[in-house]
């Protein structure tokens, strides 16, 4: 398995205008192949009246598939799955609905449209990169609180809540194979009187910057 891989948020959806052709475009992230099966089917159920319901889906490299719906061959369903690959993502289904505007869009015209349609679903989605995580779990005295608060703040390690016993007991994700220089840091910061062991795997999210943002 992966150790981390590029999906989107769990869901987004736009709509544009193109030549008086109304393209309603929805982006989701799965998390199998039945379940962007499922998906595609409830967008048709529910758009029984449009014209076309073109889509993509990439769970795996070894899962993907793509449908131009009645659209010109080549010009809907390979261009939404080419912008899925282009942006190498994982674990994502697109549906492009098309409710025919009356004016013929030509091929070229057609796999711009599907491939925009994409592209701004994926956008309202958003982009988040998932990786391999590990569980650490840190035991220690409450003597050594206010130093472990100060230097496991000051890091990048996903932090949930403290428990508060006769002890503390602090649960810290670290990215998976990274753990040891967790357990060094830990280890002087509490002169060696910490209990760690190390606890489940878990993939965590984390979401990508757009350009215009710092």
């Amino acid at each position: 398995m992966n150790q981390k891989y590029r999906t989107i948020g769990s869901f987004g959806e736009t709509e544009i205008i193109i030549q008086k052709s109304r393209f309603i475009c929805r982006a989701k992230r799965v998390e199998s192949e039945e379940e962007a099966v499922q998906f595609i089917h409830d967008i048709s159920k529910q758009h029984w009246d449009a014209t076309h319901n073109c889509y993509a889906y990439l769970v795996t490299e070894l899962q993907q598939k793509s449908s131009d719906d009645g659209e010109p061959a080549g010009t809907a369903g390979r261009p939404i799955l080419e912008v899925i690959h282009a942006k190498d993502l994982l674990y994502t289904a697109i549906v492009v609905t098309r409710y025919f505007g009356g004016i013929k869009l030509g091929a070229g015209g057609l796999i711009r449209a599907y491939s925009q349609g994409a592209a701004t679903a994926i956008e309202a989605a958003g982009i988040i990169e998932r990786i391999m995580h590990q569980e650490v779990l840190l035991t220690f005295d409450y003597s050594f609180m206010g130093k472990m608060e100060h230097e496991l703040h000051k890091t990048g390690y996903l932090l949930e809540t403290p428990q508060f016993t006769d002890v503390v007991t602090w649960p810290v994700w670290t990215p998976a194979g990274e753990e040891q220089q967790l357990i060094a840091k830990v280890t002087d910061w509490t002169h060696g009187q910490a209990k760690i062991v190390l606890g489940k795997q878990e993939f965590k999210e984390r979401e990508e910057r757009r350009p215009h943002e710092k």
